[in-house]
């Protein structure tokens, strides 16, 4: 896919009503890590945090979703306020069009952030499709914008501070 200049991704930008992104390799840098009592940890970036939070409170609907279930990415979905955490679903467009119906979000003003093959065909479907840096080839092809940071180390916040300074200008 041919990637958008600065200017054409804030026009996109202007228009989106919500971003949907991936978990695993996004939202965090891809690790898993299973203690021997069976316990799952994660990594979540704090800046990401703090910048779904304010991307929140702006009025921009913020949706999380994963193939696989884990109690970790619910807590730390809680903590932030991301009321839209949906996981297990091995369709990511599915959920990527139920949440838009259910919004009432027309595809062309959500973006979704990927990092993998199974996001592919959910980002196919939005308006801007974005990948991080540190995706799998296919998905870099596949993006509209590719993001400076790797997924889990700020990634998210950039992307969502590039839409809010969008909005607002």
């Amino acid at each position: 896919m041919q990637k958008l200049s600065l200017s054409e991704f804030e026009a996109k930008a202007k228009g989106l009503r919500m971003v949907i992104l991936d978990v695993d390799g996004v939202l965090t840098d891809g690790r898993i890590v299973v203690t021997s009592k069976g316990e799952e940890a994660k990594c979540f970036n704090v800046k990401d945090g703090h910048g779904i939070v304010l991307a929140l409170r702006a009025g921009l609907k913020i949706a999380w979703v994963s193939g696989r279930y884990s109690e970790v990415t619910n807590m730390r979905a809680r903590e932030l306020g991301v009321a839209m955490v949906v996981q297990g679903e091995p369709s990511k467009l599915v959920v990527v069009k139920r949440l838009a119906g259910e919004l009432s979000i027309p595809l062309d003003q959500a973006a979704f952030v990927g990092d993998d093959v199974v996001d592919l065909d959910a980002m196919g479907a939005v308006g801007l499709p974005i990948a991080v840096a540190d995706a799998l080839p296919e998905v870099i092809d596949a993006a509209a914008w590719v993001t400076a940071a790797n997924g889990g180390h700020g990634a998210v916040r950039e992307v969502l501070d590039m839409i809010m300074r969008a909005k607002s200008a």
